[in-house]
């Protein structure tokens, strides 16, 4: 039994959400985010709440079930409120750099690295050494985050690399003599 797609997800005012037999939209003042409802689960717009229910007693529709009910309530909060992800650059002549919708990264590589931002995400860079990623599609930030870390993934001795702001790194320490 699923614990969280029991509880119904509140639409607050501002946000609106459209069903059909396939898909939910849901608009708010930071852009539209679409979803796909999986096979085995139900959802109803009630009285401004969105209620997810399983239509099997299956364990793959009771998973769905639970799944489809956090991405309803992730999506609410995108459009609402957005979603931001901050990162720090450590290490000698690392920075970042922002271009329009071009992220450009001096990783310590012979080159620089020009990342393109995807539509709905946006970087800004406070510090040449601090990037904060934000956008209303918490999958697709947490994946270019991701995908900004894999550039240059701190390493335990010194600590370079790209990490997340919140992110602890274990060192270990170096060879003794």
């Amino acid at each position: 039994m699923s614990k969280i797609g029991k509880h119904p997800v509140v639409v607050p005012a501002g946000v609106t959400a459209t069903l059909t037999e396939e898909e939910v939209t849901i608009n708010g003042k930071l852009g539209t985010l679409k979803t796909h409802i999986p096979a085995g689960v139900s959802v109803e717009l009630k009285d401004g709440q969105l209620t997810v229910k399983p239509l099997h007693d299956t364990k793959q529709s009771h998973a769905a079930w639970g799944t489809m009910r956090a991405n309803l309530a992730n999506m609410i909060k995108g459009v609402s409120e957005g979603f931001s992800r901050k990162m720090e650059l450590i290490g000698v002549g690392y920075r970042a750099q922002v271009m329009g919708q071009k992220l450009k990264l001096t990783l310590g590589f012979s080159h620089d690295i020009d990342y393109e931002l995807p539509q709905g995400v946006k970087a800004v860079v406070t510090d040449q050494t601090k990037l904060e990623l934000t956008g209303a599609d918490k999958q697709l930030l947490g994946q270019v985050a991701a995908e900004i870390r894999s550039y240059r993934k701190p390493e335990p001795y010194k600590g370079k690399g790209v990490k997340y702001a919140e992110e602890t790194i274990l060192r270990k320490e170096g060879k003794k003599k």
